[in-house]
């Protein structure tokens, strides 16, 4: 029986059809999600501008563990080489070259002729290919252009190195045995296509996007492209169902752990839902993974951890020890945590880049009849040091010591501090976001008290700020 790895392509036709704006935090959230239930590979967006999007693409990297993350290169040494270099973190890395195939596309998207096309293509493919062994060549609106110049590519680009070929249909006009004839004679006029994996991304403009995919696996493809959230193409869940419930008359099965696409997928969609500050990872059915939790300072690490993977993350070794000590430190000033905080614990102490600053120990002191005085004592790369800064108001005191630590100044774009949850243990949480270079950094903190939940979320934005002045 074959095995086909559904590839999701959220993240990428979330930008490209600008369909969804997601956060930092989501695509995180998202890719995580993804990692657990068994996609073949997650498929993020490239490099277009160098710092932030390396550094997205860095984190992500250190979150895949069982898929296959695949990025798109431009056709020159420097974006093959800075993809490469963001990416190699992955456990599994797939390069992908893309271009638009057909006649129309290929004069007014690549602006080249196809001669030069096949030539450009199959030269970035061995580049991509002195770098990893995992190279896809994704033809861009293939089912309108000429079977035999669409086999003239792909023995170029096979001949250079590339493993798996994607065919697009981006028309989206093909009905399933159109499509599954257009697989066939590919395969009869490119042989070569037999010895690697061929893939397929089907439009929905005549929402039958999932039929003909199931065609295109009954038709020799082994690599189905789709999506978490409804974007209008293949439907991740409705593909895996599919290839769960006929997995006998395809010859054919997915890895997609299909008992947990219901609740993956509510994840997924409350994360990319229109009014997502309202919405909640603890409503429907995550609701029943965490329905009733309380923890206290009793509960040891595997317990605090079994917990964290009921909410739905899955964290590193690094993560883990990271969370349950801030989760100790909080539990020490409370008699119970609750599921909403264990989560805020995880979104802040988890997922984080590597740090340059730790805080060892601070020192307030405010009054009415004085200004307030703030001791801090950072930790860099093992030299402790410290600042006394005068400050309006003991925050404004910790951010000024903070500054005088580091020895520079960042212009505050924004700082907010609200409750996670109510009474009068509850927990604060804060964000800070500061403009560097004129980019915005935001950093979180949580913790019972608002001042050290500031001073946390500063430090958080700050180790941010470095990580990028350092790669």
């Amino acid at each position: 029986m074959r095995d086909i790895r559904v590839s999701d392509i959220t993240m990428r036709e979330a930008i490209a059809s600008k369909a969804l704006s997601l956060s930092f935090k989501e695509k995180l959230e998202i890719v995580k999600i993804l990692d657990r239930i068994g996609v073949g590979s997650i498929e993020v967006e490239g490099i277009e501008s160098s710092k932030v999007d390396s550094l997205r693409i860095k984190s992500i990297a250190s979150l895949v563990k069982n898929s296959t993350l695949a990025v798109p290169v431009k056709m020159d040494d420097d974006s093959i080489q800075a993809v490469w270099n963001a990416a190699k973190g992955a456990k599994h890395v797939r390069l992908q070259v893309e271009a638009a195939v057909s006649p129309s596309c290929m004069e007014y998207i690549q602006r080249k002729k196809a001669d030069t096309l096949i030539a450009d293509a199959a030269e970035a493919v061995a580049k991509c290919a002195q770098l990893t062994d995992d190279v896809e060549f994704v033809a861009i609106d293939a089912t309108r252009t000429d079977v035999a110049y669409l086999a003239r590519v792909i023995d170029a680009v096979v001949a250079a190195g590339a493993k798996t070929v994607t065919v697009c249909d981006a028309a989206g006009s093909m009905l399933p045995e159109e499509f599954a004839q257009f697989i066939a004679d590919l395969y009869q006029a490119a042989p070569q296509l037999k010895d690697i994996d061929l893939g397929i991304s089907c439009c929905n403009n005549l929402n039958m996007a999932d039929a003909c995919a199931v065609a295109g696996v009954m038709a020799g493809a082994s690599i189905v492209k789709a999506t978490s959230y409804p974007m209008g193409v293949v439907a991740l869940d409705n593909i895996a169902r599919i290839l769960a419930a006929k997995a006998d008359a395809l010859g054919a099965q997915s890895k997609v752990r299909v008992t947990e696409l219901k609740r993956a997928m509510n994840q997924i969609s409350r994360l990319c839902c229109d009014d997502r500050s309202k919405a909640s990872l603890f409503t429907g059915a995550v609701s029943e993974a965490v329905e009733g939790v309380v923890l206290t300072a009793g509960d040891d690490h595997a317990t605090v951890m079994q917990y964290v993977e009921r909410l739905g993350y899955s964290l590193s070794d690094e993560d883990a020890e990271a969370v349950f000590e801030a989760f100790k430190k909080i539990a020490a000033s409370k008699e119970r945590v609750s599921a909403t905080e264990l989560d805020a614990i995880v979104a802040s102490a988890a997922l984080q880049v590597p740090p340059t600053y730790t805080l060892e120990g601070y020192v307030i002191n405010s009054g009415l009849s004085f200004k307030a005085t703030s001791h801090i004592s950072l930790r860099k790369n093992g030299e402790l040091i410290e600042a006394v800064s005068l400050g309006d108001g003991p925050i404004d005191s910790s951010f000024k010591s903070i500054e005088s630590v580091v020895g520079k100044h960042y212009e505050l774009d924004d700082f907010s501090i609200q409750a996670v949850t109510e009474g009068r243990e509850a927990m604060g949480e804060s964000v800070v976001k500061l403009i560097a270079d004129g980019k915005v950094y935001s950093g979180r903190g949580i913790s019972t008290d608002i001042v050290e939940s500031s001073i946390r979320a500063y430090i958080n934005a700050l180790n941010k700020i470095a990580y990028e002045e350092q790669n």
